[in-house]
């Protein structure tokens, strides 16, 4: 679902700006949830002594993880290219694994290293074009700060949200965060792309198709499942799915563009699907005890 992003942002880039390619469909997907919070029955619990609030705890994770990952992701990688953007990418699970460790406390065992080391061959395999096609000049300089900044705010997202998901469900942390951020965003989006706003009755059915797949896939689905899985597994292993955004993001390019896919490059989705069942799957089944 997030490898979809990148066609969606295509489809909506001749009519949408960047600000309100992320506004729109977070505003919509949070609509969405209202329905799903007040049905939940889980209760949330009230902070520990010595914890943040719930206030400072949202605020920090809108302002040095959401915003920044969503919005400086976006403006980058209009200031530099997509290769670019596709090589700083990949650096989310490490910086993931290394703020799972400063604020979690989580160690990197000699399965997660093995398994991290196969996931980078792996999205190397896959990204043979890109990297060649990648310019790190003074040009694009800029862009690719503000990409990297954007990528290590989703690694605090994802990392230090654990904190939030003690307290709450994956649904109710995914709302707070959404009515946080598109509160903060409103008055950037009023003020930088108001005519865009007014443009809506004229979007085309290509823009709605990209939107609406924004909003149901990237913002709803694919966020409430990947807090789910947040919440039962430590953070290193959850981020690590991020390198899967290349495996299938390289198959939905060659359906989408009719682009025809190397060996190679099928043997590097493989590798990477591989390393991330390896860091999943096998380590929880390691950790259980055998039952007859």
């Amino acid at each position: 679902m997030w490898a979809l992003q990148f066609t969606c942002i295509k489809l909506v880039e001749d009519q949408v700006g960047p600000l309100f390619t992320v506004f729109g469909p977070m505003a919509l997907a949070t609509l969405f949830l209202i329905p799903f919070v007040r049905a939940e029955k889980e209760r949330p619990l009230p902070p520990e002594p010595g914890e943040h609030s719930n206030l400072v705890l949202y605020g920090l994770l809108i302002v040095f993880g959401v915003f920044p990952g969503q919005v400086l992701v976006t403006w980058g990688t209009r200031w530099t290219l997509a290769s670019n953007g596709a090589l700083i990418t990949l650096t989310l699970p490490v910086c993931g694994a290394v703020m799972a460790n400063f604020f979690l406390g989580e160690r990197m065992t000699t399965v997660r290293c093995v398994s991290f080391l196969l996931a980078i061959a792996g999205v190397l395999m896959c990204s043979g074009q890109d990297i060649g096609g990648a310019s790190f000049s003074r040009e694009n300089l800029w862009g690719n700060l503000l990409i990297f900044s954007g990528v290590l705010g989703s690694a605090f997202y994802n990392t230090y949200g654990k904190k939030a998901l003690k307290r709450h469900s994956p649904l109710r942390m995914l709302f707070y965060t959404y009515v946080g951020m598109t509160a903060l965003m409103l008055p950037f989006v009023v003020a930088q792309e108001y005519d865009v706003v007014m443009r809506v009755p004229d979007f085309t059915t290509r823009t709605w198709i990209g939107l609406v797949l924004l909003t149901v896939f990237h913002n709803f689905l694919s966020m409430v499942l990947f807090l789910k899985a947040l919440k039962v597994l430590d953070a290193t292993q959850a981020i690590l799915s991020a390198y899967l955004i290349t495996a299938f993001g390289v198959p939905i390019a060659a359906i989408w563009l009719g682009e025809r896919l190397s060996p190679v490059v099928i043997a590097g989705g493989v590798l990477v699907l591989g390393s991330t069942l390896v860091i999943t799957v096998w380590e929880e089944l390691r950790r259980k005890p055998v039952r007859a």
